[in-house]
């Protein structure tokens, strides 16, 4: 009797271009891959290491604990005949336990450098006791590693405009290698199925073989948080991906416009304590919040003048979803608007959101090293696909 050959079913033509287009994109842009995914997998737990390493600087010590904080008005003043920048300080976040100490930013750019060192002309953190008017800790973030993973991150340290090419257009293509590799991964029988989802090495001693596993196995796993991530990240830097969601969520590409107040005390006198009022009302109004943030420089974050003077309150420690803003009268400190989180349609909240998820931190703790483990797989990527097709190249023709 003659033995029946089993001829292996050739592979589809989506698998053939699947396999192309992985390779071709993955050699091509792996290496912006890789320093995405390893910058953005060391900024995950920037707020659980800074509040270490911070500790002296932004707990208070309880002996120095009054009734009642001093002017911000006055504490702004004392840090800037203290430090004397250049500029004027920013804005300041308060937090609603009594036992943390207010924050002071200095945040200042230019658009014309071309790199992230020139671009930020200052960027410096001042932790001041409230109470006694003590600075506790003044933190160059300019130079601080996580300022500078963030920058990596999004615009490879270059100008931050040219995120969008630098860095959005290999993540686009990231996002094509994943449904690839899912396509290529996805095995044509079921026997196939077992050696997919874990490592059977029992029998293999070749490390070209457990490479090959290791992207093959790893890469499924963490594809599908990925492509959350990446799509998350596009979200930010493509409007017409934002628009996608708007509309997908609340029928509309656009958010509804925030509408500008006028102020009915502009002819009036400025009241000198108008941000102690705002910060009075903030308490008042969410006392349960975990802090609040108000520009003190009467700009905003584009550098635009601010027609009155907005407070957004964070309901999370570590988290921007959850969000509520005032509006306050710039000269009077009269409350103009509040806008609840509850109030916002989907795809307002889901704005708000989406930074939360792309870091993880939308799903607490748990979240944030799941997404951690991921970046780390997302980060061995580039490095495991390269030896599986430099393995392939050096001895084409052999099985793995």
């Amino acid at each position: 009797m003659h033995k029946k050959h089993h001829h292996k079913k050739k592979p589809s033509a989506t698998k053939k271009w699947s396999s192309k287009l992985h390779l071709w994109f993955g050699l091509s842009v792996g290496l912006i891959v890789f320093i995405v995914s390893l910058s953005g997998t060391l900024y995950v737990f920037k707020d659980e290491i800074q509040n270490v390493l911070r500790k002296d600087a932004i707990e208070i010590k309880k002996e120095t604990i009054k009734d009642q904080p001093l002017s911000v008005e006055l504490l702004r003043e004392k840090i800037t005949l203290e430090l004397n920048e250049k500029y004027p300080i920013n804005s300041v976040e308060i937090p609603l336990d009594k036992s943390k100490s207010y924050s002071f930013l200095y945040y200042k750019k230019s658009k014309e450098e071309w790199n992230y060192f020139q671009g930020i002309l200052i960027n410096k953190q001042v932790y001041v006791n409230q109470y006694t008017g003590e600075i506790l800790g003044v933190y160059n973030e300019k130079y601080d590693i996580f300022p500078i993973l963030k920058s990596l991150h999004w615009s490879l340290l270059l100008k931050s405009e040219w995120g969008p090419y630098v860095v959005g257009i290999p993540v686009v293509l990231f996002i094509i290698m994943l449904i690839t590799g899912i396509i290529l991964w996805w095995p044509q029988n079921k026997k196939a199925r077992k050696g997919r989802f874990w490592f059977n090495w029992k029998n293999v001693k070749t490390w070209k073989r457990k490479n090959y596993d290791l992207h093959n196995v790893l890469g499924f796993y963490a594809s599908f948080i990925a492509l959350l991530m990446s799509i998350t990240g596009i979200y930010f830097t493509y409007p017409y991906v934002k628009n996608a969601f708007n509309f997908a969520l609340s029928g509309s590409i656009n958010l509804p416009k925030e509408k500008e107040l006028a102020s009915p005390d502009s002819l009036l006198q400025k009241n000198k304590a108008v941000f102690d009022l705002a910060i009075y009302e903030t308490r008042k109004l969410y006392s349960t919040s975990s802090s609040f943030r108000m520009p003190l420089n009467g700009k905003n974050k584009k550098g635009k003048d601010l027609k009155n003077i907005p407070v957004t309150i964070y309901q999370k420690d570590g988290r921007f979803s959850d969000r509520n803003v005032l509006i306050f009268d710039k000269h009077s400190g009269k409350l103009l608007a509040n806008r609840p989180h509850q109030k916002l349609n989907t795809a307002e909240k889901y704005s708000n959101a989406n930074y939360d998820i792309h870091t993880g931190s939308y799903f607490g703790l748990a979240g944030k090293i799941i997404w951690f483990i991921a970046g780390l797989i997302c980060t061995s990527l580039p490095v495991t696909g390269f030896l599986v097709w430099w393995g392939k190249r050096k001895k084409q023709g052999k099985k793995i």
